[in-house]
């Protein structure tokens, strides 16, 4: 059986209709026409245009207030609202705490009561001892350091990873950390990345990633960075990638005083589409088909994208930028695996995503790519986020249209600007649909500069 959260409205004029979430996905309730989960004015007028967010990844959900006029209340307990005195804007420079939903557990907004219903997952018996991984407490250190050692020692299991040297940790995560190794046999840099599930004895989701690590592992393309092999050994996956020398981007950025030149910025942003052009439309091996059987697919959703992944590497000392952590990290907390859920991520998650992602998280087109390539080449040029964030993120990304790019640098030619600000739009749909869109905007008007 997988998990699933039940959403049963117990009380109000819509008594009795029931919502059901089976797996990874956001759900807005409110009164304004976007909502995922509407109620319209004839319901109940006390309930705002934007009231409450679920950030459900079964079989967890947590709830947050959205600077709401009457307040969220948790069996009883208000746990957020704007003061009488303020208005929508205000609301925003709230930022209130998230809670974590048990089952049984009721939400009124208004005169609305939800019931909470959550439906576990059964785990495999002999896991039931050991099922949460406290992931802040692991060693990844110790854990590489075992891996190569039984590598080493003949274990089949890890024999893709037996050439390996470990060199230096490059940084950790939330739900991993990545380290530098040389191939001994290549005298070749590469980064193996470790990840641990937060809940063990999950098998079907352990495979179901494992199933996209390999339709990960087909993508080649000169602007993405190659997942070389991967596995799942001592209760934690390990990815072997190529090396990027340069860092990321948010570094470079950082080196370079928050803002890079014009002709920098956006040549890596037209590489950065070239990569998304291709992952957009290559052959996926294996999908599940909505018959339950498996099959062919096309095309990958980033949904990540942010400069932290854009990585860079130098052929001829000229910059190349390739896209990391290509799928990875989505199907990681898809399968559910992460033990997260996506409000409580950092900050730089809602800066480069657009509201499509927020109310459309089951559904993500490769527009939201193409926005999110136009949030980052905005900060390059500008070293600030498209949007102000003064207050909830969430409610920002859903309210808060983007500041036009000369209010931020002064100096970005006009057409340029005004392709980046069309690039940005998000209501009633994201302006480019498509990256080779996007990508031919901006060589255009660069070339009439």
């Amino acid at each position: 059986m997988s998990s699933k959260i039940i959403l049963t409205i117990t009380q109000g004029k819509l008594s009795g209709k029931q919502y059901n979430f089976d797996s990874r996905s956001t759900c807005i309730i409110g009164r304004n026409h976007d909502c995922n989960l509407q109620l319209a004015n004839e319901v109940d007028m006390t309930i705002s245009r934007y009231h409450c967010l679920l950030d459900i990844n079964p079989p967890d959900i947590r709830v947050r207030d959205l600077g709401s006029l009457n307040g969220t209340f948790v069996n009883g307990k208000k746990i957020g609202q704007r003061k009488p005195n303020q208005t929508a804007q205000e609301g925003l420079k709230l930022n209130f705490p998230e809670y974590d939903l048990q089952d049984g557990d009721e939400i009124k907004l208004g005169d609305i009561l939800f019931k909470i219903g959550i439906e576990a997952e059964e785990l495999p018996q002999v896991s039931q001892a050991k099922q949460v991984i406290e992931i802040e407490t692991i060693n990844y250190t110790n854990t590489i350091n075992r891996l190569l050692e039984l590598a080493n020692n003949g274990d089949e299991n890890l024999k893709i990873v037996s050439c390996y040297n470990l060199v230096k940790s490059l940084g950790k995560g939330n739900v991993g950390e990545v380290f530098l190794a040389e191939n001994n046999q290549l005298r070749k840099f590469v980064v193996i990345k470790l990840m641990s599930p937060a809940v063990t004895g999950k098998e079907q989701r352990i495979n179901q990633f494992l199933d996209e690590a390999e339709n990960t592992k087909s993508l080649a393309h000169n602007n993405i960075v190659d997942l070389l092999d991967y596995g799942f050994a001592e209760e934690t996956f390990f990815f072997v990638m190529d090396y990027c020398e340069g860092g990321n981007v948010w570094d470079l950025m950082q080196r370079s005083g928050w803002r890079l030149p014009i002709d920098v910025a956006v040549d890596i942003i037209i590489q950065v589409l070239d990569g998304l052009i291709y992952a957009h439309e290559v052959e996926i091996p294996r999908v599940k088909l909505p018959d339950g059987t498996v099959g062919k697919g096309k095309g990958f959703v980033h949904r990540n994208l942010n400069p932290y992944n854009i990585l860079i590497t130098y052929i001829n000392d000229k910059i190349v930028a390739k896209i990391g952590d290509y799928g990875l990290a989505k199907a990681f907390d898809l399968a559910g695996l992460s033990g997260q859920t996506l409000t409580g991520n950092q900050m730089g998650i809602p800066a480069f995503i657009p509201r499509q992602q927020v109310l459309e998280f089951q559904n993500s087109l490769p527009e939201v790519d193409v926005w999110a390539t136009a949030a980052c080449l905005y900060n390059m040029l500008t070293g600030y986020f498209p949007r102000d964030f003064t207050g909830d993120p969430w409610l920002a990304v859903l309210q808060n249209d983007p500041v036009p790019i000369l209010k931020r640098n002064q100096t970005i030619p006009k057409k340029l600007a005004a392709v980046i600000d069309s690039a940005l739009v998000e209501k009633p749909k994201i302006t480019f649909q498509t990256a080779e869109e996007f990508k031919q905007a901006l060589i255009k008007n660069m070339s009439q500069r």
